[in-house]
């Protein structure tokens, strides 16, 4: 997909952060939109930011949990735009927590989005892509769909499912040609409300600081990446028909790091904590 003029994406997340900023790099090259996000203020704003671009655009408020209103609009979208050409499962959120200090239901919270999610989103519009004979699925995982942390446990285990999902479904694509074809996206620290807005246990005091602490890592230097350089690597990545698009000099490093330490690594990540937390070592 060489251009994303005339062509039709729908964009879960679009309320903010990634999903916004792919919104408007879209619309900028004549791309209609579909956006969605459960928060209806932030996809208006959204889609009035966008509409400056003057491409149609649709919203919708969208749970990614819930399969039925996924599946639904989807069959809105196919009909209000004729077709559909990109999927950008994006939305997503966090949980850091200890294995022992969380709730099955953080875990069935954050599975329901994170993973069941980007299955939903795919099931629901890849046979709309097919159609086009000129589409594309793109899922969000994480730099933590690479390497596993002490605490990101939950986290963990969504973006490494998204990982192996994706990666499953691009090979089922390129084998059977029909016209479609699958990227997953690794974003390192980006700039966004996610961190604000992670759901924070008070075990996390094991590995690391206060919850102020970790807070205030979010204005750190570190998190230099911004939505709008993130979506212009990953719309980059599927015009190169990428299969796995890194975001920030952390993914790639990490990336290398898991790559040539696939156990190892473990070891860099644990004294690396220990060294946040103020401790000289660990057991």
């Amino acid at each position: 997909m060489n251009s994303f003029n005339g062509k039709v994406a729908a964009i879960t997340g679009a309320g903010s952060g990634i999903g916004r900023a792919l919104a408007l790099q879209l619309a900028a090259e004549g791309c209609a939109l579909a956006l969605s996000d459960i928060n209806e203020t932030n996809v208006a704003e959204t889609a009035q930011l966008a509409g400056r671009s003057n491409v149609k655009i649709t919203t919708a408020v969208v749970d990614v949990a819930n399969r039925e209103q996924v599946l639904q609009w989807a069959a809105n979208v196919s009909a209000d735009h004729g077709k559909v050409n990109l999927i950008f499962n994006n939305a997503g959120v966090a949980h850091a927590s200890t294995i022992e200090g969380s709730s099955f239901e953080d875990y069935e919270w954050i599975v329901g989005i994170n993973f069941w999610g980007v299955v939903n989103g795919t099931k629901a519009f890849l046979p709309l892509l097919k159609q086009s004979r000129d589409g594309h699925v793109i899922n969000v995982s994480s730099v933590f769909g690479l390497f596993a942390q002490p605490g990101m446990a939950s986290y963990n285990a969504t973006k490494y499912a998204v990982r192996g999902f994706t990666e499953s479904l691009r090979m089922e694509l390129d084998m059977t040609q029909c016209g479609v074809s699958a990227s997953c996206v690794h974003p390192g620290s980006i700039k966004t409300d996610m961190l604000n807005n992670t759901r924070l246990s008070a075990s996390m005091n094991k590995f690391l600081r206060t919850e102020k602490d970790v807070r205030k890592m979010v204005d750190n230097d570190i998190y230099s990446n911004t939505p709008a350089a993130a979506a212009s690597v990953i719309l980059n990545g599927v015009r190169k028909n990428k299969r796995r698009i890194l975001i920030g000099i952390d993914a790639i490093l990490f990336d290398i790091m898991a790559r040539l330490l696939p156990v190892g690594y473990q070891w860099f990540v644990m004294r690396t904590m220990a060294m946040m937390r103020g401790t000289a070592s660990f057991k």
